[in-house]
């Protein structure tokens, strides 16, 4: 049976970089196709190849058989190949119907006014083929953001597109969200879609995929049929190396100092009467379902966000924290959930960014810098954190999510912060790239620092985390140690409503 696309021999360079050499990729209909590699393994470049965003340097890429040449996005479309960027590329101010015919909208008969009334049928029509609960004249900005991924798949099969680029489309989705997109991809599949899913969530795939293909270092590494490989054998392909899983940490902290306790924090609905306490070479882990306050009480200690009440102690003594100035001041790091938007400035070289908490410490007369000072700080770091770039001065943006989170906290590390926040720390990174951020942290408890983990993924709490706090719509429900944490145990507290019955000041161990 001819591919609906088969990729040969690709090759592209940018300056000082070999994205791909001699990548490979078959995609046949009716199949979903997963797509793995580590980050800055070649996989985005060789999707946005195929979609037309880059050109190739050599190589053939061949649809139904034939040669073609991909010189643009809209040269893509017209060969029936879509792709839905991790990033969601739709214009809130606009109803889903302009969304999807945007720059093609249907004209009335005269050809000088736009026909709602066909676009709006012509969205209808694309909705109930996907069976799909959604009004063409709503604006997109009153839209979930899996609601908006939704209309993301009715534009690209608005052009009748027959190959679908789905880049992490679950990230941002719950798990019934999940259930509905996979539900759409499996109708896809029985109408002969060909589809490109790329994740690094492995029970997905497993459930989702019919055929792997992975690439390491921009290189064709094997293709193998999904449901008679194992987990293992991909991870191996992957990073070409064998990935130890390290057995829950030992307790930590016990009888260790008190670095940070929070006590009876709230911030208006999002954030009840939460109290913890986090020792010297402790993670403590919180965990909870999506909306449950874990993020806002971070930034409520950072002095991200105000609060309204509550006191917070760094190593014995009430602090006032009012502002993320008086948090650093304090020892206090925050590592964000989105590091591209609030931990970096991704425009500017690695080093910089190291450097720019603690910048009064590398400059001479208060205003000139010392590049020696600087160039040196950032090398110990780079080499210390195993941040894998060409140069100190290479941009961040062209990096990997998972070496851009190691910049993330190398910067929190020279700026010498004691207690350090967490938040999804290995969100959108390759499972090699979590295992060492799983070394770091386990590496940063053991120098003596204090670690607040906040995940969503289960098996990351437990696995790091020494002890675990559980929220559910702004309060703290229980506490677990990690000899006694189950997901199961964490999922009865992620639901339960009440706060338990605790002393004054102290957080109440969960009863079962």
């Amino acid at each position: 049976m001819t591919p609906l696309v088969a990729i040969t021999h690709l090759c592209k360079s940018f300056p000082g970089v070999r994205a791909l050499h001699n990548a490979r990729l078959e995609i046949v209909a009716g199949e979903v196709h997963a797509l793995m590699g580590e980050n800055g393994a070649g996989k985005s470049t060789l999707m946005k190849i195929l979609a037309g965003v880059y050109q190739k340097d050599s190589g053939e890429i061949c649809i139904d058989g034939q040669p073609v040449e991909i010189a643009s996005p809209r040269a893509a479309q017209a060969l029936g190949i879509g792709i839905i960027h991790q990033e969601l590329n739709l214009m809130g101010h606009l109803s889903v119907a302009q969304n999807i015919f945007i720059g093609r909208e249907p004209l009335g008969r005269m050809g000088l006014f736009i026909d709602t009334d066909k676009m709006a049928r012509d969205t209808a029509a694309i909705f109930e083929r996907l069976h799909l609960s959604l009004e063409p004249h709503t604006l997109v900005s009153d839209l979930t953001v899996a609601r908006q991924q939704m209309v993301e798949i009715a534009k690209a099969l608005s052009f009748d597109s027959r190959v679908l680029i789905m880049d992490e489309p679950t990230a941002a989705l719950n798990n019934a969200e999940i259930d509905d997109l996979f539900r759409i991809i499996g109708q896809l599949k029985r109408h002969g879609v060909g589809i490109v899913y790329i994740s690094h969530k492995m029970d997905e795939l497993k459930r989702i995929s019919d055929r792997v293909t992975v690439m390491r270092d921009g290189q064709y590494i094997g293709t193998v049929p999904t449901a008679t490989t194992s987990m293992d054998t991909i991870i191996g392909m992957m990073v070409g190396r064998a990935l130890l899983e390290d057995e829950r940490p030992p307790q930590a902290g016990q009888g260790g100092e008190a670095l940070l306790e929070v006590r009876g924090l709230n911030r208006g609905r999002s954030i009840k009467n939460v109290s913890f306490t986090v020792r010297r070479g402790e993670i403590l882990g919180f965990a909870g379902l999506m909306g449950a306050g874990r993020t806002e009480v971070a930034r409520a200690v950072f002095g991200a966000d105000k609060k309204d009440s509550g006191e917070i102690w760094v190593k014995g003594r009430r602090v006032e924290v009012g502002s993320p100035a008086d948090a650093v001041e304090h020892g206090i790091g925050y590592l964000s959930e989105d590091r591209k938007h609030f931990g970096l400035a991704t425009g500017m070289d690695v080093q910089t960014n190291i450097v720019m908490t603690s910048l009064r410490r590398f400059l001479s007369f208060g205003f000139l810098l010392k590049p020696a000072a600087i160039q040196g700080a950032a090398a110990k770091l780079i080499a210390q954190l195993g941040i894998r770039t060409p140069s100190a001065l290479q941009k961040v943006a062209l990096l990997s999510g998972g070496n851009q989170q190691k910049i993330v906290i190398a910067k929190w590390l020279v700026r010498d912060c004691d207690i350090l926040f967490f938040d999804e720390p290995t969100r959108g990174i390759d499972v090699g790239a979590k295992s060492e951020i799983y070394k770091l942290l386990n590496a940063l408890a053991a120098q003596g620092r204090a670690i607040v983990m906040i995940s969503s993924e289960l098996p990351e709490v437990l696995r790091l985390s020494h002890r675990i706090v559980v929220m559910c719509e702004g309060r703290v429900t229980g506490e677990l140690s990690a000899r006694d944490a189950t997901q199961e145990k964490i999922m009865q507290l992620a639901t339960r409503r009440e706060a338990p019955a605790a002393a004054s000041g102290a957080v109440a161990a969960a009863a079962f």
